[in-house]
């Protein structure tokens, strides 16, 4: 063979694997972009396995008021309730500001029986307790009004609302107390909110005897709007 048959024989050679490359790559390249696209849009569903926090107890953060409560129907001085005195009065306040809610529910009951609880609520006053909550807290960014509202314990927010006071900042907000009880009043919770947020601004609260809390709305929209709320 001569040398120019050669040349054109190699020429020729090459020609077909250059060919054959670029069929492979235009063949193979599309299906694996299809195949990485599938993954990525796939992967957001991860998510939704996740577990998620309780949605019930979040607020949605339509309102500029914030009604932050602890409540209870067991183990409540006259027996037990199908709604909390302090619920009742929570909703009413908020059934007439608009406001966004969140209740305070501790991670471990407190005891059915009365007597059993206010020994327990005695204990954890008596250790400065701090009981854990249940439910992530609540963002109070962008709330520049927050109702804080409990039975009275000795003379003072349970503890458990004590755990919210200490875990959020109130200072610049216009903080608010409300009440039930059998004879303290407000006990000292406008003290204890002046005392721990005093850049904020705290407002005459709402004390309201348990065993009237159902028949309180005339007093609660007296007060509101003795508020400018």
């Amino acid at each position: 063979m001569s040398q120019r048959a050669r040349i054109v024989a190699l020429v020729s050679a090459l020609a077909v694997v250059v060919a054959a490359v670029v069929g492979y790559e235009l063949a193979v390249r599309p299906s694996a972009t299809t195949s990485t696209s599938a993954s990525r849009s796939a992967a957001p569903a991860a998510p939704s396995e996740r577990p998620t926090a309780d949605s019930e107890n979040t607020p949605a953060g339509n309102s500029s008021i914030l009604v932050v409560y602890f409540s209870r129907t067991e183990g409540v001085y006259g027996g037990d309730l199908t709604v909390g005195n302090t619920a009742r009065i929570a909703q009413m306040i908020q059934d007439r500001t608009g406001a966004d809610s969140y209740e305070i529910v501790p991670l471990a009951d407190y005891p059915s029986d009365y007597q059993e609880t206010t020994e327990v609520a005695q204990e954890e006053l008596d250790a400065d307790a701090r009981p854990e909550i249940r439910d992530p807290l609540p963002d109070v960014s962008g709330y520049d009004t927050v109702f804080v509202g409990a039975p009275i314990w000795w003379g003072e927010y349970p503890m458990v609302v004590r755990t919210f006071l200490d875990a959020v900042d109130l200072n610049g907000k216009t903080v608010i107390p409300f009440t039930t009880h059998e004879g303290s009043g407000l006990g000292n919770t406008q003290q204890q909110l002046e005392a721990q947020y005093p850049q904020a601004t705290v407002l005459d609260g709402l004390a309201v005897r348990g065993s009237q809390a159902a028949d309180a709305q005339p007093d609660v929209d007296a007060w509101l709007e003795g508020l400018g709320l």
